[in-house]
């Protein structure tokens, strides 16, 4: 079984869009997702695109604050899609897994970069 890191190499030698540390960001953020719906339902189940995005969010911010929207545009990300783009592309590697009927457009404008990632640190008007 190749690791994680193998994977992406791989994934990067095919298509060059994202930078390789953005997918360790999408596992990780994956994994606070999970975690904190576990927390909540006391069982781990399926992730969903706009589940995964809002967690992806939450856990984005925490990590970079107001550095969160020039750092993912500089590693390939300006739009949800491209979240769905990734984990279909760690799919095909057969790092995450997916449930009959995902598709990469279940992350179409889940939300607008500038709404989650330059909002928050913008003086109240």
């Amino acid at each position: 079984m190749k690791s994680f890191s193998q994977a992406v190499t791989e994934i990067y030698e095919n298509d060059s869009r994202f930078h390789p540390d953005a997918y360790t960001l999408l596992k990780e953020a994956l994994d606070f997702t999970v975690n904190a719906i576990v927390e909540k339902e006391k069982k781990p189940r399926h992730v969903n695109g706009p589940e995964l995005m809002l967690g992806f969010r939450d856990f984005a911010l925490a990590e970079f604050g107001p550095m969160t929207k020039p750092l993912l545009k500089e590693w390939g990300i300006t739009k949800t899609r491209d979240i769905g783009d990734m984990v279909f592309n760690l799919i095909q590697v057969d790092v995450f897994s997916k449930e009959e009927g995902d598709s990469p457009s279940d992350f179409d404008r889940i939300y607008t970069f500038k709404e989650a990632f330059e909002k928050p640190f913008l003086p109240l008007s």
